[in-house]
C-alpha cells in the first residue's frame, strides 16, 4: 500500500521513543503530515511534527482526528511505569480509559484507514507452564491480574473490538519484547541499571530484547507497508539472565522469590526501580515469543539480535553514583548479603 498523502497522528510523543518515532515519520517520503499528541509537550526537538496538546482520555481527541483529517493513528501511549504516570491509578486511566476514548474517536472518523498499536509481549505472562515459544494465537497460561500486563490485555481486547466494528480499517498490533537501548527508561532497564542485581534463587530465565532503533523501524514499517494482524516483535535469539548480567559486569545477589518481591517493594518505594509482581514472574520464568509471522507476513527484519540489542544498552551504562547508593541501602534493609556480595557493595559505595 502506498504511503502517499498519509496524515499520521502519534500518541505519547512527550516520551522519548514516541517523539523519535513521530519525528522520523515526518521525514518519510509520502507522508504529508504528522501530528503528535500528548498532555505535555515533548522536551526534545520534534522537527516538522505538529504538536497538539490533548488528553486522549477526553473526547477532545475526536476533534483533533476530524480537524486534521487523520487517516493513520499510531498509539504509543500504553505505559509500563506507574511512577512516571503519577501512580497506578493514573497509569490505568492513561492506558485503558485513554485507549477507549481514542478508539471511540477513531470509530467515528470516516477517513481513518489504518491503526497501529504498540503492545507488549507481557500480555503472555510468565509461568512454569508456558510453552517454549508463544505464537500470536496462544493465550497466557495465567491471565494477568494486575499492573501493566492487565492493562495491555484490556487494551488489546478493545483494539480487537474496534477491528470488528471497523473492518474497513487496517489494524496492526505489535507485541514487542522488552525494548532496550541507550535512551530507554523502563522497568527492565531500571532493573539492569541496579548496582547489585537481584535474581531469583534457582532460576535462570530466557530473555528476548528489541533494540530501540528496531522498535522505531517496525513502527515506521507498519505505517508505510505493514499488514493487518497481530505480530510478535523481537530480535533474533535469546539470552539467559545470567549471561545478560555477566555482560554488564554487575555483581548479583540470588534471593528466594519472596525476598526478591520484598526487595522490589522497597526499591519501588525508594523510586530506584519500578519492580512489579509481573516483573518478578518474568525474572523467574522468562518468556519466549515466536517471530515467524513478523518476518514472513509483516515483512520486518530487525537489524539487531537480542544479544546485540542488550550489548548496546550495556555500553550506555555508567558507573553507579548516588542513585546506586540508594539502591544498595534499600537492598540492605531487606536482605543480609553474603560476604562476597558485602565486599562488592562496599566497593561500589566507595566508588
Amino acid at each position: 500500500m502506498s504511503a502517499a498523502g498519509k496524515v499520521v497522528l502519534v500518541t505519547g510523543v512527550s516520551r522519548d521513543l514516541g517523539r523519535r518515532h513521530a519525528r522520523a515519520l515526518a521525514g518519510t517520503p509520502g507522508i504529508d503530515r504528522v501530528i503528535g499528541v500528548d498532555v505535555v509537550p515533548p522536551r526534545g526537538d520534534i522537527g516538522d511534527v505538529s504538536f497538539v496538546r490533548a488528553d486522549i482520555r477526553t473526547p477532545v481527541i475526536a476533534k483533533v482526528i476530524a480537524k486534521e483529517d487523520v487517516d493513520t493513528v499510531v498509539h504509543m501511549s500504553v505505559i509500563a511505569t506507574p511512577g512516571s504516570a503519577g501512580g497506578r491509578h493514573t497509569m490505568k486511566e492513561l492506558n485503558v480509559i485513554g485507549t477507549m476514548q481514542l478508539l471511540a474517536a477513531a470509530q467515528k472518523a470516516p477517513g481513518l484507514r489504518h491503526l497501529v498499536v504498540k503492545s507488549t509481549s507481557t500480555v503472555y505472562g510468565a509461568s512454569s507452564r508456558d510453552p517454549a515459544m508463544f505464537t500470536e494465537d496462544m493465550e497466557p497460561r495465567r491471565a494477568p491480574r494486575s499492573g501493566y500486563a492487565k492493562d495491555a490485555a484490556e487494551v488489546e481486547g478493545y483494539v480487537r473490538g474496534f477491528a470488528r466494528r471497523r473492518p474497513d480499517v487496517r489494524v496492526t498490533l505489535l507485541r514487542c519484547a522488552n525494548v532496550v537501548g541507550p535512551h530507554v527508561q523502563s522497568p527492565i532497564t531500571s532493573y539492569f541499571r541496579l548496582p547489585v542485581v537481584p535474581t531469583v534463587l534457582g532460576f535462570d530465565p530466557r530473555l528476548q530484547f528489541l533494540h530501540q532503533d528496531d522498535l522505531l523501524g517496525v513502527l515506521a514499517h507498519a505505517v508505510t507497508d505493514g499488514a493487518a494482524g497481530t505480530f510478535n516483535v523481537a530480535g533474533d535469539g535469546v539470552l539467559l539472565l545470567s549471561q545478560a548480567i555477566r555482560r554488564l559486569q554487575r555483581p548479583t545477589v540470588a534471593l528466594p522469590s519472596f525476598a526478591v518481591g520484598s526487595l522490589g517493594s522497597v526499591l519501588r518505594s525508594a523510586r530506584v526501580a519500578d519492580f512489579s509482581p509481573e516483573q518478578l514472574s518474568f525474572l523467574t520464568f522468562g518468556r519466549g515469543i515466536d517471530t515467524t509471522r513478523m518476518r514472513e507476513e509483516l515483512g520486518f527484519h530487525p537489524r539487531h539480535t537480542s544479544e546485540e540489542a542488550f550489548e548496546d544498552f550495556g555500553r550506555s551504562l555508567v558507573r553507579p553514583d548516588g542513585y546506586a547508593v540508594r539502591a544498595i541501602d534499600a537492598a540492605s534493609r531487606v536482605v543480609e548479603p553474603g560476604p562476597g556480595v558485602r565486599h562488592e557493595l562496599e566497593e561500589v559505595r566507595r566508588g
